[in-house]
């Protein structure tokens, strides 16, 4: 809603490469560019947009399967049914599937360029190359990965330059956003966010222990660490040299920039991992190999579902579809009761209101829209000429038992506001009163009205 469906629309309806319904920034035109072909074949509509992106998921599961085939060659256990196996159930996996954003499509873009490459099968991987580089700016580090490869480990110096191409491709979109928006990020926010601030020492070791933490622990990954201890010698070959480089690169290249450090950038790396961990699996005999598959599988399927206590992105499992639930019977509400009247509210509700080919109203509501949700940000929208004020969670808040104890509260307020959005109490005080509140799983919103309404 923020970037990729306005700029494919952009794109879509009047060629836009550059965007105009949202902020540019630097990210390339190549999701867009899938999904604004998809709808010249079928039309616009969100069950076209979401069958695209599972189609390019299920297309990434297929070619998660050809890599592993190749990288298990002489292990036992049907290594590449269980790393397959291990993806689709990946919850990150199963909800980036249904969404458009940049990562699915990247993981596709390297898989291809990955297998091609293994086949020496060089101009067609510099091809994928630089269709990943076009859908992911980052993704730049895998052409150079096979550059320095065939470089300095081949000695095939010729083939090595043709993976300066993808670069040649990026740099001449990166001259388009410059000379639309005289940024080569495309908004000087985007630089100072994803790049200027994201180089600071304390962010990259909290981005190490990010990735760390969700690469080789969290949803059950301890089970596939473990066996790595144990089986790493099956990792020990000129294609696995490959496939760890790519991982690597990227890796790096997503925890170096970006200053959100989301989760869903690793989606590249875990085919590779998912790989390495089942291939890693097969070593062990036949009972435990049955066990350690099967509670790895059980732990990915229970992390669709359990939220862990602790702040989160809700596009990480199915949080995202109670958040998305929530606002949609929120845009219904408002626009059977308040049609008429100004609602106040932060982004992406108030985009979602104001743009009916989202899905969440039937026809553009009246919106005001703040910068956040604290009692501030509201009133610096002039909140008296509204006549509805909307506040919700847009994160997981931390157990109340967990902030009761005073040194776990002191601890965690210096890294996360503990009070992002304005209570009744506070909004009482400009005159609004709460007409209605959901929840759903931790989550909740509230639509408060004019005391005199």
């Amino acid at each position: 809603m923020g970037q990729f469906i306005p700029a494919a629309l952009d794109l879509y309806r009047d060629g836009a490469w550059v965007t105009h319904s949202a902020e540019p920034n630097i990210h390339p035109p190549g999701v867009m560019l899938i999904l604004a072909v998809a709808w010249k074949a079928v039309g616009y509509s969100i069950l076209s947009s979401r069958l695209t992106m599972l189609f390019l998921a299920a297309t990434g599961l297929y070619l998660t399967f050809l890599l592993a085939v190749r990288l298990s060659r002489g292990t036992s256990g049907a290594p590449a049914f269980v790393a397959v196996a291990f993806l689709a159930a990946a919850p990150m996996f199963y909800t980036q599937s249904m969404m458009a954003l940049l990562d699915m499509p990247a993981m596709v873009f390297t898989l291809l360029a990955l297998l091609l490459f293994l086949d020496e099968r060089y101009a067609a991987s510099v091809l994928m190359a630089t269709g990943l580089v076009l859908v992911k700016e980052t993704a730049i580090t895998t052409p150079m990965v096979f550059a320095a490869w065939l470089w300095f480990r081949s000695d095939r110096r010729r083939e090595a330059c043709y993976f300066l191409m993808p670069a040649l491709a990026l740099g001449g979109w990166l001259l388009i956003l410059y000379r639309s928006t005289g940024s080569w990020f495309g908004n000087a926010e985007f630089q100072q966010y994803n790049v200027t601030q994201s180089l600071t020492p304390l962010h990259i070791l909290y981005a190490i222990f990010r990735r760390a933490y969700t690469l080789f622990f969290a949803d059950g990954h301890w089970i596939g660490t473990l066996a790595l201890v144990h089986g790493w010698r099956f990792l020990c070959n000129r294609d696995w040299s490959v496939a760890l480089a790519v991982a690597l690169a990227q890796l790096a290249g997503v925890t170096i920039f970006g200053g959100a450090v989301l989760d869903r950038y690793l989606l590249p790396v875990l085919p590779i991992l998912y790989i390495a961990f089942a291939v890693a699996i097969s070593a062990y005999r036949p009972s435990r190999r049955l066990l350690s598959n099967v509670a790895l599988l059980a732990l990915l399927v229970l992390g669709w579902f359990w939220n862990p206590p602790y702040p989160f992105p809700l596009e990480n499992n199915l949080a995202v579809i109670d958040f998305i639930q929530l606002q949609r019977r929120a845009g219904e509400y408002l626009e059977s009761n308040f049609r008429d009247n100004y609602v106040v509210t932060a982004w992406p509700l108030a985009e979602a209101l104001q743009r009916p080919e989202l899905g969440y109203v039937q026809s553009p509501l009246k919106v005001r829209q703040s910068q956040g949700l604290h009692l501030r940000e509201i009133q610096g929208v002039n909140a008296n000429t509204g006549d509805v004020i909307v506040t919700y969670s847009r994160g997981q808040d931390p157990p109340a038992a967990l902030l009761a104890i005073p040194a776990v509260r002191d601890l965690v307020s210096g890294y996360m506001d503990l009070h992002p959005e304005a209570t009744s109490e506070e909004l009482e005080t400009i005159g609004f009163e709460q007409r209605i509140r959901w929840t759903k799983r931790g989550q909740w919103l509230e639509i408060y009205v004019r005391s005199s309404h």
